[in-house]
């Protein structure tokens, strides 16, 4: 499985004092990349939240090669090789404007039900989409 997101323009706020995107902000490209993603599937969070599923991220790391710089744009790709099971594993590539690799990153999300908080398997409809 594979998506890329379409282009997003760096805004002068996700800037350090360098001009660099401040490296907290890849995290907040990453869920932006996951909700493209997961709406380019059919589904959003809020109908998963209705049907009483929760995706928490339970780990995240991120792995900078170049910095992004402000006034230009990015792609986020996120691939999944493996099937979802209880939890699910998301790697990410950030793309320049010349399609060159600038970060990766890789997080891990957990099914909860929304009940009780605790772990459950994926739910099929879910699955499915992997197939």
């Amino acid at each position: 499985m594979e998506f890329i997101t379409k282009p997003i323009l760096i805004r002068y706020y996700e800037t350090d004092q360098m001009g660099f995107v401040h490296h907290s902000n890849y995290l907040r490209y990453f869920e932006l990349a996951r909700i493209e993603w997961i709406l380019s599937l059919g589904l959003s969070y809020q109908k998963m939240e209705e049907r009483g599923y929760l995706m928490p991220v339970i780990k995240a790391n991120i792995d900078f090669k170049k910095p992004l710089i402000f006034g230009k744009s990015f792609r986020v790709k996120i691939e999944s090789n493996k099937m979802p099971k209880v939890k699910f594993e998301l790697n990410y590539k950030v793309l320049s404007e010349e399609n060159e690799t600038v970060a990766t990153g890789l997080t891990v999300l957990a099914f909860l039900s929304s009940d009780n908080l605790k772990p459950i398997r994926c739910p099929e409809f879910f699955s499915d989409l992997f197939r």
